[in-house]
Order: C-alpha cells, then sequence, then structure tokens
C-alpha cells in the first residue's frame, strides 16, 4: 500500500517560510558587519519614522477637519496623496524596500497560491507601504473622531484600498523587472528618469508664466480623474455620510473590479515567474567573429606620469564609467542643478523670493552642495568590482595603488564637473570676491581629500555589491550611509565655521588661509594613511570578497 502524505496548507507553507527566512537573519546577525548594517538601517528609520508620524497628525487632522466642516469629498485628496506615494515612492528608493529575490523560493516545495501570497506580503515590507497604512490608519481615526458612525465604511474602504494599493505597486515592480532585464535598458530608463525628475524644478518658472492656461486644462481633465481608485475611495466614505447607499454600493463595487482586475494581471505575472521564466542578459549564442590583430600603439602615453600599477587602476576606472550609461546622465546633473537653483534663488530675477541670494553666500554654497552629492559614491568604491576584488589580492599590486588610481579618477571628475559648475556661475549669478573664491576653493580641496581618506576605510569596513544600471536591492550598507552622512555633516560644519570667521575677526583673507593650511594637512593625512589601509584590506580580504563576489 502506497504512503500517502497528507498535503500541506498555504498557511503553513507560509509560516515555514517566514520561519526559514527569520532563522536566515537571525543567523546573518552573528557577522559583525550585518550587525553594523542593521544598526545603520535602524538609525535610518528612526529618522524616518519622524517623518512618518508627523504626517500621521497631518492626515489625521485632514481627515477630521474635511468629516467635521462637511467637506466629505475633499477626503479623496487624502487619498489621492497616499495612492501617489505608494506608487510613485519605490521608484525613486527602488533599492530601499525588501531585498529579496522571490525566485529563490522556487526551490521550495510551495504551491501557485502560497507563493502568491508571499510575493504580494513583501508588499507591504516597503518603507512606503508602512508609511502609506499608517496615514491611512490616521485618516480612519481622524474620520471616527469626527463621526464615530463612520468606522465600518471606514475599515472597509482603507482595506480595499490597502490590497488595491499594494496590488498594483507589485505588478507595476514586476512589470518594470521584466522590462528593465537587460542593462542598456536599465540605464536608459534610469537616465530618463533622473533627467525627468530634476526637470521637475522648471514646473515653478513655468507656472508662473503659464499657470492660468494650465490651471483651465486641469478643471478639463478633472471629470475623468473622479473614476481612479483614489477618487472612488473619496466618493465612497461621502456617499456613507450621506446615508447613500446606492453611491457607497456603485464606488465599492468599482473599487472591487480594479482589485480584481490588478490582481489577475498580478496573478498571471507571477504565474509565469513560478513556471520558471529567466530574465538573464546573456546573449544568444553565435560564432565569434574573427578580428584583426590591432596594430601595437607606440604612441606617448598620456599617463606616463603615474606608476603602472596606478595608471592601470586609473584606466579600468574610466572604461567602467564609460561602461555605466547612468553616469552620462549624472555627469549633466552638477551643471543643471546650477542653472534650476540660480534660476530660482540667484540672478537678477529670481522665480522665488522677491531678492536673488548674493553670489558671496550662493558660490560656497552650491560648492557644498555639490561635493554633498558627487562623493557619495567614494563611501562604497569596491562597489561595482564583484569577482573582479580577487584579483587586486592576486595581482602584483597593493592597495595603496588601487586606491590612488580609484581616488584620481573620481579627483578628475570632480574637478571636470565643478570647473563646468563655476562657468555657469560665472554666466549666470558672477563670481564672489577674491578672497571668498580663494576659500572656496581651498575649501573644496580640504573637503575632498579628507573626506577620501575615510571614504576609503568605509569602502574597506562595509562593502556591499552594486550592479550597474539595477533598480532593486541597490542599497548602501546602513553603517557606509552613517560614516558618509556623519563626514559630510564634519565637513560642512568646519567649513561653515571658518567661512565665518572673516565676517566675525574683519579680516576677509582669514579663512583663505586657514583653508590652505586644513588642505595642506589633509593632503598629507591621506597619503600618510595609504600604507595604513592597505593594510587593513589584507585584514578585511575575507570581508571584501564574501561581500561582493556573492
Amino acid at each position: 500500500m502506497a504512503d500517502v502524505r497528507p498535503s500541506v496548507s498555504i498557511f503553513e507553507q507560509i509560516r515555514l517560510v517566514a520561519a526559514l527566512r527569520w532563522r536566515i537573519l537571525r543567523n546573518n546577525l552573528r557577522k559583525k558587519n550585518n550587525r553594523l548594517d542593521l544598526i545603520g538601517l535602524i538609525f535610518t528609520g528612526v529618522f524616518a519614522s519622524v517623518l512618518v508620524v508627523g504626517l500621521s497628525f497631518a492626515f489625521y487632522a485632514g481627515a477630521y477637519a474635511f468629516i467635521s466642516q462637511g467637506r466629505f469629498e475633499w477626503m479623496a485628496l487624502l487619498f489621492w496623496g497616499i495612492f501617489l506615494f505608494w506608487q510613485l515612492f519605490p521608484v525613486f528608493v527602488a533599492g530601499f524596500g525588501a531585498n529579496f529575490e522571490f525566485r529563490t523560493l522556487l526551490r521550495f516545495p510551495l504551491s501557485l497560491h502560497a507563493f502568491y501570497v508571499i510575493g504580494l506580503a513583501y508588499g507591504f515590507a516597503d518603507f512606503s507601504a508602512l508609511a502609506s497604512v499608517s496615514w491611512l490608519l490616521a485618516m480612519t481615526a481622524g474620520a471616527t473622531v469626527a463621526k464615530p458612525g463612520v468606522l465600518p465604511a471606514m475599515l472597509l474602504i482603507v482595506a480595499i484600498f490597502m490590497l488595491l494599493n499594494v496590488t498594483i505597486e507589485r505588478l507595476i515592480g514586476s512589470w518594470l523587472e521584466r522590462l528593465l532585464a537587460r542593462r542598456r535598458t536599465r540605464e536608459l530608463f534610469l537616465g530618463l528618469f533622473v533627467l525627468s525628475m530634476v526637470s521637475l524644478n522648471f514646473l515653478s518658472p513655468l507656472m508662473q508664466r503659464y499657470g492660468a492656461s494650465v490651471r483651465l486644462a486641469f478643471l478639463h481633465l478633472f471629470p475623468y480623474v473622479a473614476w481612479f481608485p483614489p477618487s472612488l475611495a473619496g466618493r465612497a466614505l461621502a456617499a456613507v455620510i450621506r446615508l447613500e447607499p446606492a453611491g457607497f454600493l456603485l464606488s465599492a463595487a468599482l473599487l472591487l473590479v480594479y482589485l480584481v482586475l490588478f490582481s489577475a494581471l498580478l496573478w498571471r505575472r507571477f504565474a509565469a515567474q513560478y513556471r520558471g521564466e529567466e530574465l538573464s542578459e546573456t546573449a544568444a549564442p553565435a560564432r565569434a567573429a574573427v578580428r584583426p590583430a590591432m596594430a601595437k600603439d607606440d604612441g606617448p602615453d598620456r599617463l606616463s606620469l603615474l606608476s603602472p600599477q596606478v595608471a592601470a587602476i586609473v584606466r579600468k576606472e574610466f572604461r567602467y564609467l564609460t561602461r555605466n550609461g547612468l553616469a552620462y546622465f549624472t555627469l549633466l546633473m552638477p551643471p543643471l542643478l546650477i542653472l534650476i537653483f540660480s534660476m530660482n534663488f540667484a540672478g537678477r530675477h529670481p522665480t522665488v523670493g522677491g531678492k536673488g541670494v548674493p553670489a558671496e553666500m550662493f558660490f560656497p554654497g552650491m560648492m557644498a552642495y555639490l561635493i554633498l552629492i558627487l562623493m557619495a559614491p567614494a563611501y562604497n568604491s569596491f562597489a561595482y568590482e564583484g569577482r573582479g576584488i580577487q584579483a587586486y589580492f592576486t595581482a602584483p599590486v597593493r592597495f595603496r595603488d588601487v586606491f590612488l588610481g580609484k581616488n584620481l579618477m573620481l579627483v578628475a571628475i570632480l574637478s571636470l564637473e565643478i570647473a563646468l559648475s563655476l562657468a555657469m556661475l560665472t554666466w549666470r549669478v558672477g563670481l564672489p570676491s577674491a578672497h571668498m573664491l580663494v576659500a572656496t576653493c581651498a575649501a573644496i580641496i580640504f573637503t575632498v581629500v579628507g573626506q577620501l581618506t575615510i571614504a576609503n576605510w568605509s569602502s574597506i569596513t562595509f562593502p556591499r555589491r552594486m550592479e550597474f544600471g539595477q533598480m532593486r536591492g541597490q542599497r548602501q550598507s546602513g553603517m557606509a550611509v552613517l560614516v558618509a552622512f556623519g563626514s559630510q555633516i564634519l565637513m560642512g560644519g568646519i567649513s561653515a565655521v571658518i567661512l565665518f570667521t572673516g565676517n566675525w575677526t574683519g579680516n576677509p583673507w582669514l579663512p583663505a588661509e586657514a583653508f590652505v593650511f586644513l588642505a595642506a594637512v589633509a593632503v598629507g593625512g591621506y597619503f600618510a594613511s595609504l600604507d595604513a589601509l592597505s593594510k587593513l584590506a589584507e585584514k578585511k580580504k575575507e570581508v571584501l570578497i564574501e561581500a561582493l563576489c556573492r
């Protein structure tokens, strides 16, 4: 007689997978780096929770005011705010959410239903989902305090709205994953996305000029917006308060239709993954074309002033830069940001405020902002090495030369970007006085070189692997983020105090002299730290290989 084993229920499968994930997380915390990463994430979560709690009070007050004052239709504005945040925020910070590949679940004997439920539940682990749920609960509390009888209907509407939002978010993420399966497509998409986000800063001057016509066009489109889920949620709540059961049933039924439709689409996507859909960048096999041997180039080497090891690292970093299509777009960011901020806050006719910021303040402020943006990748400089990190430990090269090559490439990029930004500032705002220009340039050297030493230490101690053009799971180490944040605050605070000493003492050249001295000290400290960091890299060999090769 055959041994017939009872099938495991969906809830038991989910419980087993959740227990496995918890055990994996607990075992990973045995490593020091993972514990430090968790501490960094906790600190980041604390700062984020302050924003969430503050906005929760705002949603509570808004719901209470709209219900108590009889402006029931205005509740749709709150639903629209949550809906847009829930769907758009994960695209802005795609690496901040739950970093987990759902295909790894297929190694377990899960049913399709359990795979779907787990995939949907992971949508609630994103920051956008947690924040949105908190705001929906705050709205429910505010509406209930204003009118207690609305609680059952509000709970039903909020529950449907939450399920609909998490379903749409998971569906959009799955579609984007399929669409952006190839690196070049990802880079093109990300580049266009970054440029479109930056172009939003031009809305303020455009709205001032064409605001009236835009409002008229929006009013013509407003009736069509009423059939979208956030408007339907607001209309359903207003119908309940006005004791209109037909209107409530119609709006709730349409919300359920949306939920069923998007759930069916999400089921189809998850079913394709469950059946073994493989998204790969590997090209189909083809016969390799015979290429003629390249002639030996006996021309002058532009990097002949550097040692062969450092020159090789610089060339490799340059090729990494040219391979990363997104980098082409990010290199355009600093001059574009200068143009945007100068249009809004400086120049002869700023769009924000009646009087523009003088060049004496605008110039050092913009330089500090650009360094804040451009220095961030230095704190994880081995992010794109992958398995190539092993070559550094086998090749006849010291980590001193590796750091010199990487830092030289970063300094070259910074110099180019600052030169372009300086030209843009000269055109839009004008240069500051001579003593402020010299002080700012010396402060740039002090800030950049001073941070390079800390960034090199952070790259060894808290490495995190990243992929070119990847969206999901691209998150820096939590401790690396804290180190970068603390370093920027420390360097910025020191520079700000020194810049103001010229006004306090009446000596305008005192900041320039102080920064020249600090820049010389920072350069000397940087070169003195290279040997110590080389020894540290040898000690952290296993940490680097494990973090970057998995």
